[in-house]
């Protein structure tokens, strides 16, 4: 752990690596064995055999495996699973590594490429976040020339597969334009967005359009590194890019009718479509921050090593002007983070539409809360989202903690909490966004201050923010416990931490499973921000 963190700081971040080490469980489940029952015993109902996870009967989990919380959840969740490694990686590379590729075996991924969700409906469609976990585990398990190649590769290869599935599977009509489902969001949306939508309508997702865009730019990432070895790579990477300016430009169809930019309002919405008439969800909520995610600095050091891609890549902007404009291009100068020379940006928003989102994102009114980026803006507390059907009223409003609603069971809550695995996309996204405009692009932070910084600074602000769920205020109280009185001053207590599922919007206290050191673990990862 770093040695620049206070006392508390590191107290926090040893109890989020234990917690870690701690939800490591074996787990054993072979379908196949489940659907046919036990030799010795009754046999199962037929019903089994046409039932939960019937179509998966190839998978064969016998393997000690990262819980999101093995007292509440003694089951894996894939997506939980790659922002586990991006904070385990710190304390067990090698495990972090295997996990990653456990998940892509034979025995695990489907054959048509999907990654199992979780035992009770493996089949469930998650963010698409493997290929990033990959990708930065890659990345911290070595300095450049030193970093396991064989790993990215043998990843890489069966992350193709299952970006082939999301593509034949989640992009219906060929428009770019991606229908997910829930994707892990739970009750984010104004539907049930694992089930099919009310009269047969047709739900094109912002954030499930982004996440594919976000899979490209890591998938490209990965290519190209692996083609500064293998020049058979750079094929892929142009396929990756094309991909991505494709998503990109079907996202930011303003005015045409097609597209999940509001120019009106400056976000991103879903779009539901019945009988042919296309209308726009106004709802602020993380649905619309996902596209940030979706960014990538194609370093011209890197591209001068890769004549191919870079040939492709030259003809495409010249020859597709139409798609190409959704490449950034920026001079950088000397005392540029960058390499000075000419950068490409690979990005779903426009340096102005990614201003008016920041706005959002960074307004104290709407999704910035004292303790990190709310998945649902408070500005629905007092303006709920409604949308009248038939003669049924479905609504979203502001619920900052535990769900008022029973969609999933209820036992979740995308509609105002504070989720640590997306506010630390949202960090990494800063930073990367920095890296390529620098000094030239500054907001609010927070919106209305006047006080005005670079997108650094502003990712580190959020850090800050996020830390402060855990560490205790001038009072000794850590808002993760809520009022708690034993927590904050009994001496067996005080120092026990517990990592929360998700967090109040408002008040940071901790709601859901509380063992949850999985991905509420990335802490460490955001405490070590703070010391840079």
């Amino acid at each position: 752990m770093c040695s620049k963190l206070n006392s508390q700081q590191y107290l926090v971040a040893k109890q989020a690596y234990a917690g870690l080490l701690w939800s490591k469980q074996f787990y054993h489940y072979v379908v196949k064995d489940w659907l046919q029952g036990d030799p010795e015993q009754p046999a199962p109902p037929q019903s089994r055999k046409d039932g939960r996870n019937h179509d998966w009967r190839h998978l064969f989990n016998r393997d000690v495996i990262s819980m999101p919380d093995k007292w509440e959840y003694p089951w894996y969740a894939s997506w939980d699973l790659a922002f586990h490694m991006v904070a385990f990686v710190k304390i067990d590379p090698e495990f972090a590594k295997n996990q990653l590729l456990l998940f892509l075996r034979e025995w695990y991924m489907h054959p048509n490429g999907q990654i199992p969700a979780y035992e009770f409906a493996f089949g469930d469609v998650n963010p698409p976040v493997h290929a990033w976990a990959v990708r930065r585990v890659f990345k911290m398990t070595g300095k450049r020339g030193y970093r396991d190649r064989l790993f990215l590769a043998r990843c890489f290869q069966k992350l193709v597969l299952n970006f082939t599935w999301w593509v034949n599977r989640k992009d219906p009509d060929g428009k770019n334009l991606f229908a997910g489902g829930f994707l892990g969001l739970d009750n984010i949306g104004v539907f049930d967005r694992s089930k099919p939508l009310p009269k047969g309508g047709q739900l094109y997702q912002a954030d499930g359009t982004a996440w594919m865009a976000f899979f490209c730019a890591e998938m490209l990432d990965m290519a190209l590194e692996l083609a500064l070895t293998d020049p058979t790579y750079e094929d892929m990477a142009s396929k990756f890019f094309e991909h991505f300016v494709a998503i990109a430009d079907a996202m930011n169809q303003a005015g045409s009718g097609l597209g999940l930019w509001d120019e009106e309002d400056g976000f991103y919405y879903d779009q539901l479509t019945i009988d042919g008439v296309t209308t726009p969800m106004r709802i602020r909520s993380m649905v619309g921050l996902v596209p940030l995610f979706a960014c990538l600095v194609l370093n011209s050091s890197r591209l001068e090593k890769l004549q191919g891609f870079t040939k492709r890549l030259n003809w495409f902007i010249k020859n597709r002007a139409d798609v190409a404009q959704n490449i950034s291009y920026m001079e950088m100068s000397e005392d540029c983070v960058g390499d000075p020379a000419v950068e490409k940006l690979l990005a779903i928003p426009k340096r102005d539409q990614l201003e008016r989102v920041l706005r959002y994102m960074l307004d104290e009114e709407e999704f910035l809360s004292p303790y990190g980026i709310r998945s649902l803006s408070k500005v629905h507390q007092d303006k709920p989202f409604v949308l009248k059907m038939d003669s049924h009223e479905h609504r979203v409003e502001y619920t900052p903690g535990e769900s008022n609603t029973y969609l999933f069971g209820g036992n979740s809550n995308w509609r105002g909490p504070i989720w640590l695995p997306v506010n630390y996309l949202i960090i990494e996204s800063l930073e990367r966004y920095d890296y390529f405009y620098g000094e030239s692009l500054k907001v609010e932070c927070p919106t209305g201050s006047g006080n005005v910084m670079r997108l650094k600074s502003v990712a580190q602000e959020l850090a800050r923010r996020l830390s402060r769920l855990f560490v205790p205020d001038k009072t000794g109280r850590r808002p993760c416990h809520g009022e708690s009185e034993r927590y904050r001053t009994d001496p067996n207590w005080k120092d026990l931490v517990l990592f929360y599922e998700y967090f109040h919007g408002d008040t940071g206290r901790g709601c859901g499973a509380s063992h949850q050191t999985g991905w509420t673990a990335l802490v460490a990862n955001c405490l070590d921000r703070l010391t840079h």
